[in-house]
């Protein structure tokens, strides 16, 4: 029997040849059944996709008012932009959203999809943890044969078939590079000391990857002499700081730092005020806006990416799959602006 949303104990009594009531206690009290027969039913269970309904018996999707939204980190400021817009865009078409932040961690995405599944969520709108080739989460199955309607944020499966709402991220890893040429690469030039210090995420996260391969097109030919030195991390704060604190010790100040998101730019900041580094002593440059700088008469360029209109683009594009499931797949880009 293929997986679906749909199975009931009652599927899964037939399939393991025993009644509905052995089935239900193995699943509800296992207490009461033996661990063979318990073993043999939760297998079944995981083999047939079964998840428990948290609504009534009799609630069917078509009814669900219920929008799930699963997100890597509610500590990313960008992200709180986007989950505005949702939850507003939601209210306005009479949806409710039940939000998880999964702080990164695979094992409460996955209980997060596990819920909203059983809640029977007429969509969901998804960030997962990493957007790694190689991240294959255990729900994806699940996730795929429920035919749920799902959007990814920003980040997304690799090879998933869902819709989604990505950013530009090679042009920002391009505009990036072409404000250096001009500001930083291009004038009093220190021959052998040209390094511009990439502080990125994941070694192999789609995002980081893009961002990169902007910068390094836009470089190529352009820039000789010019090193790029990448410190790989995990798009929040504190790492950040660390490895370019490090880094800073070890080879002194770059000509250039360019932090792939907010998070990884006020990092690096941090990182040179407690190296009684002075901001203007290198260029900074970042992906995101970082707001609150100019009460400290600084000013960092940054690409900026308008987070409620993602947001808003992915509620959109998740109401429209919800009203018509068999609409092929499709995915959205979003470009930012360069505010110096």
């Amino acid at each position: 029997m293929a997986a679906s949303r749909n199975v009931t104990i009652a599927d899964i009594a037939r399939h393991v040849g025993m009644t509905n009531i052995t089935v239900s206690r193995a699943l509800n009290r296992p207490e009461m059944v033996r661990q063979a027969t318990r073993e043999r039913i939760e297998q079944a269970a995981l083999e047939l996709g079964y998840v428990p309904n948290a609504f009534a018996r009799g609630l069917k999707r078509s009814d669900s008012r219920l929008i799930g939204v699963v997100t890597a980190s509610l500590d990313n400021p960008f992200y709180a932009e986007m989950i505005k817009a949702i939850s507003r865009h939601a209210k306005q078409h009479d949806y409710a959203i039940m939000l998880f932040d999964t702080d990164g961690d695979a094992h409460l995405e996955s209980m997060a999809i596990d819920t909203l599944l059983s809640y029977q969520a007429a969509g969901i709108i998804l960030s997962p943890v990493s957007d790694e080739p190689d991240y294959r989460p255990d729900y994806l199955p699940r996730l795929r044969a429920s035919g749920i309607a799902v959007v990814q944020l920003d980040r997304t499966l690799h090879d998933s078939g869902f819709s989604a709402v990505v950013l530009d991220n090679l042009w920002a890893g391009e505009r990036v590079a072409r404000y250096l040429l001009t500001h930083a690469f291009a004038c009093d030039r220190r021959t052998g000391d040209d390094r511009l210090l990439v502080v990125a995420g994941p070694e192999h996260s789609r995002i980081t990857c893009e961002r990169l391969e902007g910068i390094r097109d836009a470089l190529a030919g352009q820039a000789d002499g010019v090193a790029i030195d990448v410190l790989w991390g995990d798009y929040t704060l504190a790492p950040a700081a660390e490895a370019v604190g490090d880094y800073l010790k070890c080879h002194g100040v770059p000509r250039a730092i360019f932090g792939l998101n907010q998070l990884i730019t006020l990092g690096a900041l941090k990182a040179l005020q407690q190296a009684g580094i002075a901001w203007d002593q290198t260029r900074v440059i970042g992906i995101d806006r970082l707001p609150y700088l100019d009460i400290f008469d600084i000013t960092v360029p940054c690409v900026v990416h308008d987070g409620y209109h993602a947001g808003a683009q992915a509620l959109e594009q998740l109401l429209a799959q919800m009203r018509d499931p068999q609409a092929a797949s499709r995915t959205l880009t979003v470009r930012g602006e360069l505010l110096t």
